[in-house]
């Protein structure tokens, strides 16, 4: 009786001990992978900047509310609920758009770090009830944010529409 031979398992070294060839072919994850990164990277420069220059032209006190972040972080969300609604439901964007504007632009602009530094620091300042107001403040004003933008978005879309 002739053996049959083993099955194989994809990606398994064979019985030398070697890993399997790779034919150059990347995975899909990889495919166009430098392309988005540098996208990404572009995009979050710009937001970054963009927030910088916002807390320079409006800096928070020592001890101060910190207002500029609430209306970065505010702004930044209201921007991505009509641009998730435009590239969504109006128009087929190209596939770096979403990669530079969504989570560069916009993702270098709001801040969640500088968010979660001002609650801290109002909190070891002796102002822990202002902490808590900025932190519950900052996450409603976010969530109104998106959701108002998306909405009137989508209703500016379907009365155009018509």
């Amino acid at each position: 009786m002739a053996e049959t031979p083993a099955p194989t398992v994809r990606g398994a070294a064979d019985p030398g001990g070697r890993p399997p060839a790779r034919a150059g072919r990347r995975r899909p994850w990889q495919r166009g992978t430098p392309s988005v990164l540098a996208v990404v990277a572009t995009g979050g420069a710009i937001g970054a900047c963009a927030r910088y220059g916002a807390a320079l032209a409006w800096p928070t006190p020592a001890g101060g509310f910190p207002w500029t972040t609430l209306c970065v972080n505010a702004a930044g969300c209201a921007v991505i609920g009509v641009f998730m609604v435009l590239i969504t439901d109006v128009w087929a964007a190209h596939r770096l758009v979403r990669p530079f504007f969504g989570t560069g632009v916009l993702g270098g602009f709001t801040t969640f770090s500088t968010y979660a530094t001002d609650v801290q620091r109002l909190a070891d300042g002796g102002h822990p009830r202002t902490a808590l107001a900025y932190l519950a403040l900052t996450l409603l004003a976010a969530l109104a944010a998106v959701w108002a933008a998306a909405t009137a978005t989508r209703r500016t879309v379907q009365w155009r529409q018509k």
